[in-house]
């Protein structure tokens, strides 16, 4: 299983979660604590994406190796000051292909997205969804893998306009419906709203000075780290504002944005 974390609040340096905490994202690459899905370390690939300024276009920065082997990512995280970033170190699934292409977060327009799970039964279980998409579109994912068609299939929501939350808890119904068991830990912000949903595994928030930290396993022995229960979405706003959602049935929302 992948290990993911994400921020939303007042200006940080990415560098404090990704590599100097106790328990930061290089620690979890090499020593995860909580790998129920199977495998040992998160070392076939990673990526980090932050916004520059609030309301612009996000930036980031994939490689395919191991996190811990790369000489440029922790001077950069450093040098960053940004309200919004996710990063992730990926542990691919057995038989899927290790390319930077593969590594979250994946990102379109304003908005970053990581997986942390699998797709039951890929691919066939989700060819149904994936006819779904522009035949275009599909012939020319970045990667074979579940989680870039997971995306594909979030990003045509968000592109109808869907509300961030709607989209996922959508996507997770559908997805679990035709592949059973899938793990669908996701994180998707853009960049003044953080969405983040346990489904299959787990994921953690605390609140910090100015902002609200998520990630799939604590940075740190601090108390105020809080489990997010199983089968929830946590949605956190740029003003502060925290809600947890079950997502065991589908949202009741308003769809008249959908083309």
């Amino acid at each position: 299983m992948c290990r993911h974390l994400a921020y939303l609040g007042a200006p940080v340096s990415p560098a404090e979660l990704v590599f100097d905490a106790p328990h930061a994202l290089l620690t979890q690459s090499y020593a995860p604590l909580d790998m129920r899905g199977g495998g040992s370390v998160n070392a076939d690939g990673f990526g980090l994406g932050w916004y520059p300024e609030p309301g612009g276009a996000p930036q980031r920065y994939r490689r395919q190796s191991p996190l811990w082997t790369d000489q440029t990512l922790p001077a950069l995280a450093a040098s960053v000051r940004t309200t919004a970033f996710v990063a992730a170190v990926r542990n691919g699934t057995t038989g899927m292909p290790v390319t930077e292409a593969a590594a979250a977060p994946f990102t379109d327009g304003p908005w970053l997205f990581s997986h942390n799970g699998v797709v039951r039964g890929w691919p066939a279980s989700v060819a149904g969804l994936a006819k779904a998409l522009d035949v275009t579109e599909l012939l020319t994912l970045e990667a074979p893998t579940d989680s870039v068609l997971l995306w594909a299939l979030l990003r045509a929501r968000l592109r109808a306009g869907v509300d961030l939350l709607a989209a996922v808890t959508d996507l997770i119904v559908e997805v679990e419906a035709a592949a059973p068991g899938s793990r669908l830990n996701f994180l998707l912000t853009d960049g003044t709203t953080l969405i983040g949903t346990t489904w299959t595994h787990a994921l953690s928030m605390r609140s910090v000075p100015g902002g609200v930290v998520l990630a799939s396993e604590p940075c740190d022995a601090d108390p105020a780290w809080t489990p997010v229960p199983e089968h929830h979405a946590v949605r956190v706003t740029d003003t502060g504002v925290v809600d947890l959602v079950p997502l065991t049935v589908p949202l009741t929302v308003d769809r008249s944005t959908r083309s």
